[in-house]
């Protein structure tokens, strides 16, 4: 599909909605038969608590509304709906998160995106990201900030993602249980007790999830979630956050397929060869139990002023068997953050300013022993990693004539590793230390934005940001120690529109962007499967991102009557809405060479040239919705020499179901199917991989349905 054709179709009024879906249920039966128009949502990004349309960067949000419409055993779905995000599941809760192409260097995990779970830092000091350890049903609200975010967020050139809880309705007390069962032996059950008041909340949740077959063989799940948060006012200028939340997970790890055994049977795990055993005989999979408590103090100095600080601390233990190796990791983590906002007038306008820091620290001490079959044999190596990662930044906001705003922005930031491999059995057992200092980096943003009226607001800016190597990417799972490995940089250019417009039925978001990055990381396997890294010199990656929508029918319900018990989703609006959302790639490697092979201006590995996610919501007063959506991705290589492509795919999913109050009880009851078509296609290929191992199958046809209950108290 040619990219002009395509951004014809999305900006048709007939097929198009807002980016962030507003939410779907009308818990009452009595209606006002008038359009609404829907206040528009302040959102954080730079820190700056400004509605979406004065904010002069690329934004995605999704909101429980839109978490809701999708099947609940994983965030894939939900994620996707944004334009230049990617976000793939490898195996069962093997995630792999892409911001404007970073899976480049992602085999696993989160990597180059930095992260936030209820404003604690939720990415390591070593750069990677769990973010296996989240329920979907946890998260109430997610912002993507698109492209370099280092002038706030520190690391990353891929941009930020800031995750928040659920938060309860003030003045509201309720119980809240329910139960999903599907396809490949899903069972899902979830329980909640909160209560919101005018000065704060309490929220306890408990979500487990099991998968006892799995579409591919190895490839169950067993995930427990609990997390505690709170929020009070002790004093009129000061507000305390508590945040708990502790996992349990274990997951099997199916393995990667070449394409004559995808072909044939994609459902198989990694078979054994006459050099290799295979997933199944070496028992692959990945457990872990993490904690992560922390909370934040904000105090209002006055109306102009306040300060916000925030403390954390983690720690987990990690036991992974793959193919050759068994890892048995202890982790420990800790820091903080402090933000000072002040705002005040110069020559009769608005400036905001900010200044702040971060730290963290991490200590991880990482054992591999060879894998007999699931048990630990000889010890091969035994590590201590110390980690410990910092910036300070500040950033000003000034509104200037003719409803322009100016941000200016900037952080230093530092990174050193410290690896003391204290037995290297094979070689040196008397071990060694290997010292990393990253060079300081200083990261600078400038923004301008100006504003026509509701229907349109007009911004350009100039980003950098740098991306040091993470400590999986310097001791990958072999033990080897990379100690040439260099950090990534890169300068994005950016210009974007967004607005209202058909009586503000219709919204709209455009971005253009060109990213040129230099020491690009790239990742590549070895014969036991083992995921190696390298840098690929410069890289240029062009793109535009659109997201278009309407609603072509809207009511409301009203809110005379008492709504005690409320539905997960309810905002009490219903009707026929469409979206799409479409994103363009042209990337592109620079100057490159790598075993004696020239890429230099091939397509940058891993990333689709075009991806296309549409879909309708249809709510009407009775509580019956049905919410079909279908998604596209063009084929993409999986090397850099360009010669092996996976295929491209569409793929349709529905989810319908019955919303009602009754009384004091909020009943949910709904069903589904994802890949509808039974479309075989991979998801989150390996790139770059030995002997052709590249495809991870994606789950064919499958069924979900369950019931959602809510008591209010």
């Amino acid at each position: 599909m040619r990219p002009c054709l395509v951004v014809s179709f999305l900006m048709l009024p007939a097929a198009v909605l807002a980016q962030t879906p507003p939410p779907l249920s009308a818990l009452a039966p009595d209606t006002l038969r008038q359009p609404v128009a829907l206040s528009e949502a302040t959102v954080t990004g730079y820190g700056q608590q400004l509605p979406l349309r004065r904010t002069a960067a690329a934004v995605g949000v999704i909101d429980a509304a839109v978490l809701e419409r999708f099947p609940q055993n994983a965030l894939t779905q939900a994620v996707n709906t944004l334009p230049g995000v990617r976000l793939e599941e490898r195996a069962t809760a093997s995630y792999r998160l892409s911001v404007r192409g970073s899976t480049l260097r992602s085999p696993f995990g989160v990597r180059n995106v930095k992260v936030y779970y209820q404003g604690l830092p939720f990415t390591e000091a070593g750069g990677t990201t769990p973010l296996n350890l989240l329920d979907p049903s946890l998260i109430g609200r997610l912002e993507v900030i698109k492209g370099p975010a280092g002038s706030v967020y520190g690391a990353g050139t891929g941009g930020a993602v800031l995750l928040e809880s659920r938060r309860p309705v003030p003045g509201q007390a309720r119980a809240q249980v329910g139960f999903t069962a599907g396809s490949f032996g899903l069972r899902r059950t979830t329980a909640a007790v909160e209560q919101g008041t005018a000065t704060g909340y309490v929220r306890a949740q408990y979500a487990r999830q099991t998968l006892q077959d799995g579409y591919r063989q190895n490839s169950a799940l067993r995930r427990g979630v609990l997390a505690l948060d709170g929020e009070w006012q002790p004093a009129d200028r000061h507000t305390l956050a508590l945040h708990l939340l502790y996992t349990d997970l274990d997951y099997q790890i199916p393995g990667s397929l070449t394409r004559a055994q995808f072909e044939q049977n994609p459902r198989q795990a990694r078979p054994a060869t006459a050099t290799a055993p295979g997933t199944v005989e070496q028992r692959a999979g990945y457990a872990s139990r993490t904690a992560l408590v922390g909370g934040t103090h904000t105090v209002r100095f006055s109306e102009r002023l306040q300060l916000a600080s925030t403390l954390y601390g983690t720690g987990s233990v990690v036991r992974t068997p793959f193919l050759i190796d068994i890892e048995r990791n202890t982790l420990l983590g800790g820091g903080g953050r402090v933000v000072a906002s002040y705002r005040t007038a110069l020559a009769g306008r608005t400036l905001r300013l900010q200044a702040g820091a971060e730290g963290q620290t991490g200590f991880e001490n990482s054992r591999n022993y060879q894998n007999r079959a699931g048990t630990p044999g000889p010890l091969r190596y035994d590590d201590e990693i110390r980690t410990s990662t910092g910036f300070a930044f500040a950033q000003a906001d000034y509104e200037l004539p003719a409803d322009l705003l100016l941000t200016v922005g900037a952080s230093y930031n530092r990174l050193r590793y410290r690896i003391g491999r204290v037995s290297d059995a094979a070689a040196r057992p008397q071990g060694y230390e290997l010292r990393r200092d990253f060079r300081p980096q200083l990261a600078p943003r400038v923004a301008v934005l100006r504003e026509f009226g509701p229907t349109l607001a007009v911004y350009g800016s100039v980003s950098t940001g740098f991306s040091p190597p993470t400590d999986e990417e310097i001791r990958p799972s072999d033990g080897s120690l990379n100690r040439a490995l260099q950090a990534e940089r890169g300068t994005s250019y950016e210009v974007g529109a967004r607005g209202k417009l058909w009586q503000q039925r219709l919204t709209y978001d455009l971005a253009l962007y060109d990213l040129r990055q230099r020491q690009t990381i790239t990742s590549y396997t070895n014969e036991q499967g083992v995921q190696l890294f390298r840098n690929a010199g410069t890289t240029r990656q062009r793109g535009l991102e659109a997201a278009v929508g309407a609603w072509l029918w809207q009511m409301v319900a009203p809110r005379s009557k008492p709504q005690a018990a409320r539905s997960a989703v309810d905002a009490g609006t219903y009707g026929l809405r469409a979206w799409a959302s479409y994103a363009y790639n042209h990337y592109r490697f620079g100057r490159y060479e790598s075993g004696g092979q020239d890429f230099s201006g091939n397509r940058l590995t891993g990333t689709a040239p075009h991806t296309l996610t549409a879909g309708l919501d249809f709510s009407q007063a009775r509580g019956v919705y049905l919410n079909p959506t279908i998604n596209h991705q063009a084929r993409l290589p999986l090397n850099d020499a360009n010669t092996e492509y996976a295929a491209g795919y569409w793929t349709l999913g529905s989810r319908a179901g019955w919303r009602r109050t009754l009384g004091r009880l909020g009943l949910d009851v709904f069903g589904g199917v994802e890949n509808a078509t039974d479309r075989r296609y991979s998801l989150g290929n390996d790139l770059n991989a030995f002997g052709g191992r590249y495809f991870q199958p994606a789950p064919g046809r499958n069924f979900y349905g369950g019931v959602q209950a809510a008591v209010a108290l």
